[in-house]
């Protein structure tokens, strides 16, 4: 299949790239050294004017006599400028990424300094300066980085050249360069960096990062436990507020301490609210040790998200003595519902149910959604930070937010945006009662949902499963930790047997990496650790689950098929597709249509009809059928493909097309108790993209072989009149039912979100003619609306009203 757009990929480039010598034929070429008098690079170019007249020498003598000139003259010049850039201790500077086409984590990278932005030159430039830029602009690394202005050419300034960073400087100012400002290249050689999409904590995902050139600056907090049975238990709610300090903890002075600083540091361990601590308990604990009090005089307002942002003086001299009269700074924390069982709370904090997080891979992050007028919707991104996403975090049970993100980062809704320009304070307990406007049509679309990734407590989950064998962190075999009767402990593998991508995203959440691409039942991974003894075997999950000890499972080792090589594997993705169903399109296109059988072969070899037609005098008569448009829309983060490859999927010579899933729908006539009393499916006879959002391009096409999948941004439309879009109901009696449609039900693809692949509507028959009301996704109601819904007059006599 020809694509007709495919996004270039950026161009990374590793450090060892710093030592490709670029000759240019018959150019003669300065060479460039490091401060330390060590050769690097050549000049990757030179001034026009000087090639062209390289070119004309042709005498070898000349260029020889040339190129010893140009040595001569530069190399006492370069060894001169390439230095530590000038401190400004105090001063700030700014960061962004720019440019096109590219994702949010990649990009041109421009400074603002002294009132202008500016870019840098990609001379010298390796991964350890993209490492320190990345950290710049709130990611926790780079994966790459590009020259020669792969994002575009700036405008301005070029701010740095011959950018020389180890890859652990917290600044760019404290690597070696020519100086601000001092550069001889032009925007055609503007650098750009590749971040891992993983933010630092406190950043909100705005793309213009502030830093301040601080060396005291607060990274890493942790609770220190002093009770003999709190040292053992996750998570962790009280004890000793501990700061990292070089290569060791030191202590907050709590002379001055308020309950907002207990406040803040509880939002920062995942917690949404504090408790009064004993301190009478703590002081008498804390008067035998030594403590190195490293903070003194904190003052919170309490609607801080990360204790840096606090105002907060850090000691000097004589640390252990500087806290007289006080005591290191201790706290107590609340656990939220989800943890209140393994923190030991016996009451539980009771969460919102307006506001729910949608569609994340991880416990604790996700869109955004709030429920008005029975109704779920999304969250516009205007003004939405990290004081906004704080108070989703901690009314949802979690603690203040890592991240507040902007622009369907965790895929898109589909229904109403309820909110618009969210102003919070951050004192409030609900989103609801915070400062917004109501939205438009013109004003916002789904593009701009918002999502969160909250501070979670620490519970240690990954330290009980792990993944072996594979090429990648993202994928491998699954073993379980075990202990035996005399308390030794070892690792264990997990029967494949039924286990499938519900099973496969409990794994890939508890381990972090992210949701499930495919969940194995046969694994050919190398033996890399050496077990071979099945320990588990029957593990059903719903997917939710936060380990996977938390589903259904049996400890033993029973297992229909023997040997490691059937232990049940995984493999992860940092994203994935999402579908849902246009149910606004279903009901405007409904209608009865009574087929004659002679036109219905194809379909009665597809098992389109109900059982009742092989029982019919073939070909004549004909079959009732409930015919409707469906639109599958991708509103995901990554394609969705069929799991099987093309060398699998099943040739139907009726209707000529390629089944690449055996069950892609289910669509299904409900009774008031739920009893089916009609039923229809559809293969995925031809995935493709019919239809896609402005700006974006169809990648899947089904004719002549071609690749089948559904784009994130496109939509595959089955139109009411082709073979099986349809359910039989020749064999129902007029009445009031439920018409669902279920996308994808057997799970065979992973997706972001399950609970929005059903769609229902209320569905009227007389005998005669059909009516659908009320479509909507599964999850689009309110509780009490979906029961409202399931119980509308005239369904439960299942006559015509």
């Amino acid at each position: 299949m020809q694509r007709l757009y495919q996004k270039s990929q950026p161009h990374l480039l590793h450090t060892q790239a710093n030592n490709i010598l670029e000759h240019h034929v018959g150019a003669a070429v300065s060479q460039k050294h490091r401060s330390d008098g060590s050769a690097f690079t050549f000049r990757k170019r030179i001034n026009n004017n000087r090639r062209q007249r390289f070119e004309m020498k042709t005498v070898a003598s000349w260029q020889h006599r040339t190129v010893a000139f140009f040595v001569a003259i530069w190399l006492p010049f370069c060894l001169g400028q390439t230095t530590p850039s000038p401190q400004h201790h105090g001063s700030k500077l700014k960061f962004r990424l720019a440019g096109y086409p590219r994702k949010h984590n990649e990009g041109r990278v421009e400074i603002f300094y002294q009132g202008e932005w500016g870019t840098i030159c990609d001379d010298d430039f390796s991964l350890a300066n993209a490492h320190v830029l990345c950290r710049h602009l709130g990611f926790t690394s780079a994966i790459g980085w590009t020259h020669s202005a792969k994002y575009g050419k700036g405008i301005g300034k070029i701010w740095l050249d011959n950018v020389q960073c180890v890859g652990s400087e917290k600044s760019i100012d404290l690597c070696k360069s020519r100086g601000w400002g001092n550069s001889d290249c032009t925007h055609d050689e503007d650098a750009g960096v590749v971040c891992k999409d993983e933010r630092l904590p406190g950043f909100v995902d705005n793309n213009i990062a502030e830093m301040e050139v601080d060396d005291n600056i607060v990274e890493e907090i942790r609770l220190r436990p002093v009770v003999a049975f709190a040292k053992t238990k996750t998570p962790i709610t009280e004890g000793i507020v501990e700061v990292r300090y070089r290569d060791g903890w030191g202590q907050i002075c709590d002379l001055g301490w308020t309950p907002k600083n207990t406040h803040v540091i509880c939002g920062m361990m995942g917690f949404p609210y504090e408790k009064k601590v004993n301190k009478n308990f703590y002081r008498l604990f804390t008067e035998k040790q030594q403590n190195y009090y490293h903070l003194h005089s904190v003052a919170c307002t309490g609607t801080e998200v990360h204790l840096s942002s606090c105002s907060v003086k850090f000691n000097r001299g004589n640390s252990s003595t500087s806290c007289a009269g006080g005591m290191p700074a201790v706290v107590s924390c609340v656990s939220g519902p989800q943890f209140a069982q393994a923190s030991g709370q016996k009451k539980k904090l009771k969460i919102s149910n307006n506001v729910r997080l949608k569609a994340g891979a991880r416990i604790g992050e996700g869109r955004v959604e709030v429920l008005r007028h029975s109704k779920w919707g999304s969250v516009c991104d205007e003004r939405w930070g990290l004081q906004e996403a704080s108070v989703v975090c901690r009314e949802m049970g979690f603690g203040s937010a890592k991240e507040a993100l902007r622009g369907a980062r965790m895929g898109q809704g589909f229904g109403p945006i309820h909110m618009n320009e969210v102003q919070c304070t951050g004192q409030e307990r609900s989103i609801w009662s915070c400062q917004y406007k109501n939205v438009t049509s013109e004003s916002c679309q789904h593009t701009q949902d918002v999502s969160v990734r909250c501070n979670v407590p620490y519970m240690a989950y990954e330290n009980t499963i792990r993944i072996t064998g594979g090429r990648t962190r993202y994928e491998g075999r699954v073993e379980v930790a075990t202990t035996d009767k005399n308390g030794t402990q070892g690792w264990g593998l997990i029967c494949g047997d039924g286990w499938g991508t519900l099973e496969a995203m409990v794994v890939c959440r508890q381990l972090g990496l992210g949701y499930a691409n495919h969940g194995l039942q046969e694994t050919w991974y190398w033996d890399s650790s050496n077990v071979t003894e099945m320990v588990w075997s029957g593990v059903k999950c719903t997917g939710e689950e936060m380990t996977l000890s938390h589903c259904l499972h049996q400890k033993s080792g029973s297992c229909r098929r023997a040997g490691a090589r059937f232990s049940a594997g995984v493999i992860c993705a940092e994203t994935a597709p999402d579908l849902i169903m246009n149910a606004t399109l279903v009901q405007s296109t409904v209608y009865i249509e009574d087929r004659p059988l002679h036109m219905l072969y194809c379909a009665a070899e597809e098992n389109c009809l109900s059982k009742s037609a092989a029982n019919a005098s073939w070909p004549y008569g004909h079959r009732r059928l409930l015919r409707f448009s469906s639109q599958i829309n991708n509103v995901g983060r990554a394609d969705f493909r069929p799991k099987a490859g093309r060398h699998s999927w099943v040739w139907h010579a009726c209707h000529a097309h390629y089944h690449s899933m055996d069950i892609f729908t289910h669509y299904d006539l409900l009774s008031a108790n739920g009893t089916k009393v009609a039923e229809g499916h559809k293969a995925s006879f031809c995935l493709e993209d019919s239809d896609c959002n402005e700006g974006v391009a169809k990648r899947y096409a089904c004719a002549n072989f071609g690749d089948q999948g559904i784009t994130v941004g496109c939509w595959d439309l089955y139109a009411h009149d082709i073979d099986c879009q349809w359910v039989d109901i020749t064999d129902v009696k007029p009445g009031h039912y439920i018409f669902q449609v279920v996308i994808n039900p057997n799970f065979e693809v992973s997706e972001s979100d399950f609970t929005n692949n059903g769609m229902k509507c209320n569905c009227k028959y007389d005998g005669y003619r059909i009516w659908l009301h009320n479509c909507h996704l599964g999850d689009a109601f309110s509780e009490e609306a979906e029961r409202s819904f399931e119980k509308y007059p005239g369904q439960l006599s299942n006559q015509v009203s």
